[in-house]
């Protein structure tokens, strides 16, 4: 079992610099109202992960320091967490430490690798279990009381819960699609239409890939017919000559002439040879180009009619441009991408009708799981009730009946809730199930909501009361009470303070403290005292032991450490507790 050894506390409220020494079993930490007992439960939150408030920074201190040693089994979930974080245990002891800066900046280290604080809280959960006057209050919220049952019952409840919550994310999600789908039908159903005109505009067209560029190219052409012929014809007599003008001079004849020139005299050099093969070369490539210019004149059809119906289908294409892409290529791209959207879209109907019944299958499980949740809670309250009624029988309470009502709100449509017992009922996300804590304190009183039927020390007796019984089904290693035992004094006190120490036969109990009955039973006293400067230094954290916890009972009791009437009481006490014990 781990069990939390020591914690060092630096810089933190009160506290210089302490360290407090924790026994395996029932530690009482005692002193007088504002000597920083308190600080020890926030040290212990903070090792936990909780949240750090840079108030509680100890003025003139750069930093709070608290660091904690706790000796851990190998396969305890506390060394487990610590392993996978990377941390180190060494002869069986794991440190755990937290620093809080002045200015809130926050580092938790785990076996001495820094971590995120989360990890802390992580750990904490297999840990301790810490209770406080604000863990009453929160006693007090229905929600709370369905956790505590939800505890008590483990798996009974915990498999149809893990099933029901599966089924009721699942059905939130298609609700959620299922309205998006309905209330906006008017939207999809205008877009729908906005699409098929579009695709049957660019189906009545029937653009090719590419057609829009190649019309252009066609246009100009025609579009300048007369005067490409003229230039190609002009172009053509240079080359080729007129052979309606025998005495013109055109280039091919210029360039043949010049070759014959040369051809005569090529032998004698071969520099001279070379120019004369590229004027030759000269020469086949005038012949070519004329030959061509020939074929583009002849080829060449300046026929507006063409024109006519070149320009009507650039007409067609530029509307669809202007709608759907900046050329055909984008318009044919937005079309296959609007067939697409479109059946998505016509897909609706059948996808609303998927959803409906996938939504009331969901429905009718979640009722099936609904009923079983209702089932084991039920079943779960009444062992819980009773064992908690029989603890408070030890708290002095011997007449007191604790007791839970498990109820359902009427669901006003059948849309809006699910089938428990035949009736249509509220749900959410853990169940159907409303749970209420009941006491009723005494024989003939009714059974009412804790909240209105318990006094402050009535109410801290149940809060131990369910602790014992978790301890029994649900044990954590170390359990914390901070004043728990507010309002309780005389016989119940002494009966909490036995309580507490049957918890600790099983666990590590520490407990803040007024009460000299409930630090009579603990196997260690802890005495927080400040100094004259009102700081809490190293020794002032000390464990009391003989005659000094005797004075500490004394002043407990009486206000007055040299009492002989307090001292005869408190060892009356101590006697009483080390019997019982």
């Amino acid at each position: 079992m781990s069990v939390l050894e020591e914690m060092r506390i630096r810089s933190l409220g009160v506290i210089d610099d302490a360290v407090v020494e924790l026994s395996p079993g029932f530690t009482a930490v005692t002193g007088e109202t504002g000597a920083g007992k308190t600080m020890v439960v926030t040290s212990l939150g903070l090792l936990l992960g909780g949240r750090a408030d840079p108030a509680l920074v100890r003025v003139g201190a750069k930093a709070a320091v608290v660091e904690g040693r706790i000796t851990v089994s190998p396969g305890d979930a506390a060394a487990l967490r610590a392993e996978e974080a990377g941390g180190e245990i060494e002869d069986g002891a794991l440190i755990v430490s937290r620093t809080v800066s002045a200015e809130g900046r926050s580092r938790a280290h785990l076996g001495g690798r820094s971590v995120p604080v989360g990890v802390l809280a992580e750990l904490a959960d297999d840990l301790v279990a810490v209770h406080g006057q604000t863990d009453q209050q929160g006693l007090l919220k229905p929600a709370r009381q369905r956790q505590a049952l939800d505890r008590y019952a483990g798996s009974g409840v915990e498999g149809p819960h893990t099933a029901y919550a599966a089924a009721y994310r699942r059905l939130r999600a298609v609700v959620t699609e299922l309205d998006e789908l309905t209330t906006r039908a008017r939207e999809r159903a205008q877009e729908a239409d906005l699409l098929r005109f579009g695709l049957e505009e660019v189906a009545a067209v029937e653009p090719l890939p590419g057609e829009d560029t190649e019309l252009a190219a066609e246009a100009e052409r025609l579009g300048h017919a007369e005067a490409l012929a003229s230039a190609a014809a002009l172009a053509h007599t240079a080359l080729a000559g007129n052979p309606e003008d025998p005495e013109g001079v055109d280039a091919t004849t210029v360039v043949a002439a010049a070759g014959q020139s040369l051809d005569a005299v090529r032998a004698h050099d071969p520099a001279l040879a070379a120019l004369a093969d590229r004027i030759g070369e000269i020469s086949i490539l005038l012949s070519d180009v004329a030959g061509e210019l020939a074929g583009y004149a002849d080829q060449l059809d300046a026929d507006p009619l063409r024109l006519a119906a070149v320009e009507e289908r650039r007409a067609a294409l530029t509307a669809l441009t202007r709608k759907y892409g900046e050329d055909i290529t984008a318009v044919l791209a937005w079309a296959e991408d609007g067939a697409s959207r479109l059946t998505e879209l016509e897909g609706d109907d059948d996808r609303i009708g998927e959803l409906t019944a996938e939504r009331d299958a969901l429905r009718g499980e979640l009722s099936a799981l609904g009923q079983q949740l209702t089932d084991a809670r039920t079943e779960a309250a009444d062992r819980f009730a009773a064992a908690v009624t029989e603890e408070l029988a030890s708290l002095a309470m011997p007449h007191a009946r604790v007791s839970f009502a498990i109820r359902q709100t009427e669901a006003p449509d059948e849309e809006s809730g699910i089938d428990i017992g035949g009736r249509s009922v509220l749900y959410g996300p853990s169940g159907a199930d409303e749970v209420e804590l009941l006491l009723a304190p005494h024989p003939g009183a009714q059974p009412r909501p804790i909240a209105k039927g318990a006094s402050g020390g009535e109410l801290s007796r149940v809060m131990l009361a369910v602790e014992v019984v978790f301890a029994g089904s649900d044990p954590v290693p170390t359990y914390l009470f901070d004043e728990v035992d507010a309002g309780v004094g005389g016989k119940a006190a002494v009966e909490v303070g036995r309580r507490l120490a049957k918890l600790a036969r099983s666990a590590q109990v520490v407990v803040v403290t007024h009460l000299p009955q409930v630090a009579a039973f603990a196997d260690r006293q802890l005495l927080v005292e400040k100094t004259v400067d009102g700081s809490v230094t190293r020794s002032g954290v000390t464990v009391l032991e003989g005659e000094d916890r005797v004075r500490e009972l004394s002043r407990m009791l009486a206000g007055q450490e040299d009492s002989e009437t307090a001292r005869a009481h408190a060892e009356e006490l101590l006697a009483t507790a080390r019997t019982d014990g």
